[in-house]
C-alpha cells in the first residue's frame, strides 16, 4: 500500500529549466547514489553518495558509510531495504554543505522499469523530491521483457556511443531505454529508466553525457 501511495506521486516529465536548455545549461551538480553489499555478509553494506561537477565531472563531495541493513530482501521491494540509508546521506549533505546539493541524482538501480513501476530511483526521487534517473547494468525481466536472442541481437546492433533502443513491455508501455554509454560498451549496455521529475529522453541524454567509461561517472565514483 505504501509503495502504491508513493508511486502515484512520480512525475515522468522534465520539471527543471536546465533539462530543457541546450547542453543542459544551468546544470552544475550531478549526484550518484548506491548501496554496495559486503561479500558474504547480507546485512552489511556501504551507502555511498557522491556529487560531481557538471560538465567537468570532478568530485565535489563524497559520503561513504558502512551501514547495518536489517530489512529483509523481498523481490520488488528493494527500495524499502536501501532507500532510508540514501535519504540519510542526502540529509547529511543538506545539513553540512547545502550548496553542494545535487540538481539530479543517478541511482544504481531501476526507476519505472519495475514490476509495479516504482523502483529504487522512483522511491528515492519521490521521498527527496529530486530529479532521479535509474541506471542498471542488467535487464530486470518485467512486463514480458526477456533477455532472449532477440534482445541480444538488438544489443549487438548498438554500434557506437549514444545508440539506443526502447524497452517496450507487452503492455505497450516504454519502460526504459537500452543505451550504449561509450563506443566500446555495446556488448554491455546500460538500462536507463525514469525515476522522478525527468523524461526518458532527457534521462538517456544526461546519462550518456556523464559516461567516460561504460558506467556513468557519478555511479562509477
Amino acid at each position: 500500500r505504501e509503495q502504491a501511495r508513493l508511486q502515484a506521486r512520480v512525475v515522468e516529465e522534465d520539471t527543471e529549466q536546465w533539462q530543457k536548455a541546450p547542453g543542459f545549461a544551468g546544470l552544475e551538480r550531478v549526484g550518484g547514489a548506491d548501496l554496495s553489499y559486503t561479500k558474504g555478509e547480507d546485512g552489511s553494506a556501504c551507502a555511498s553518495l557522491v556529487v560531481l561537477s557538471y560538465p567537468g565531472l570532478e568530485v565535489l563531495y563524497e559520503d561513504c558509510r558502512m551501514v547495518a541493513v536489517s530489512a529483509p530482501y523481498v523481490a520488488g521491494f528493494l527500495a524499502f531495504r536501501e532507500v532510508p540509508f540514501l535519504v540519510e546521506a542526502l540529509q547529511r549533505l543538506q545539513q553540512g554543505q547545502p550548496r553542494l546539493k545535487p540538481q539530479v541524482l543517478l541511482v544504481d538501480g531501476n526507476g519505472l522499469l519495475h514490476p509495479r513501476g516504482f523502483g529504487v530511483a522512483c522511491h528515492l526521487g519521490v521521498l527527496t523530491d529530486l530529479p532521479c534517473i535509474g541506471v542498471a547494468k542488467n535487464l530486470l525481466q518485467v512486463d514480458g521483457l526477456v533477455r532472449d536472442e532477440l534482445h541480444r541481437e538488438q544489443i549487438r546492433s548498438l554500434q557506437r556511443g549514444g545508440d539506443t533502443f526502447p524497452l517496450t513491455g507487452t503492455s505497450g508501455k516504454v519502460l526504459g531505454m537500452v543505451s550504449c554509454g561509450d563506443s566500446n560498451s555495446s556488448s554491455k549496455p546500460l538500462y536507463v529508466s525514469v525515476g522522478h521529475r525527468v523524461c526518458l529522453q532527457t534521462a538517456v541524454q544526461l546519462v550518456r553525457s556523464c559516461c567516460r567509461y561504460r558506467i556513468p561517472e557519478p555511479i562509477r565514483q
